[in-house]
């Protein structure tokens, strides 16, 4: 076996939530470079992709969501210690959940609400959803499976 065939795929569920013409995404500061990803994380044994995405909106944010349908699923095969696989459903926001105990990774610096408009320009990654989400929130074609994001 290869390097590439030991290792682990880690599925993560990912939350799209849209408000006012606005997605939510986590921002991100890894050494200077500001990028923005979609609010979510890794499915634990025993968790349903549906769990996963609501403990995971509800630890980064406080916000109590309803996962309404799966739109997209891209890959990251190289680039991290893992394969990834991003799950990404179409939410909807609840409520914030009173004292809720937020909790971030290092690198996450907080959030912004997003233009659906120009996501196609925005630093948002995996950037083959950019154009994908553009076109759901339009009433566009969509492809759901969208291959694996390059790190490259």
């Amino acid at each position: 076996m290869n390097k590439i065939q030991n290792r682990r795929i880690r599925n993560s569920a990912k939350a799209l939530i849209i408000k006012d013409g606005k997605m939510l995404a986590t921002k991100i500061d890894d050494n200077g470079d500001v990028f923005y990803i979609m609010p979510g994380g890794g499915q634990e044994a025993g968790e349903t992709l549906e769990e996963a995405v609501k403990r995971e909106v509800a630890e980064e944010f406080g916000y109590k969501i309803e996962p309404k349908s799966l739109e997209f699923v891209i890959e990251g095969v190289t680039g991290e210690s893992f394969h990834r696989v991003d799950l990404v459903f179409l939410c909807e926001y609840i409520e914030e959940i009173p004292n809720a105990k937020i909790s971030t990774d290092h690198n996450q610096v907080g959030f912004d609400w997003l233009p659906i408009e120009s996501l196609i320009s925005a630093p948002l990654y995996p950037s083959r959803l950019r154009e994908q989400i553009m076109n759901l929130y339009c009433g566009e074609e969509t492809r759901v499976y969208l291959g694996n994001e390059s790190m490259a």
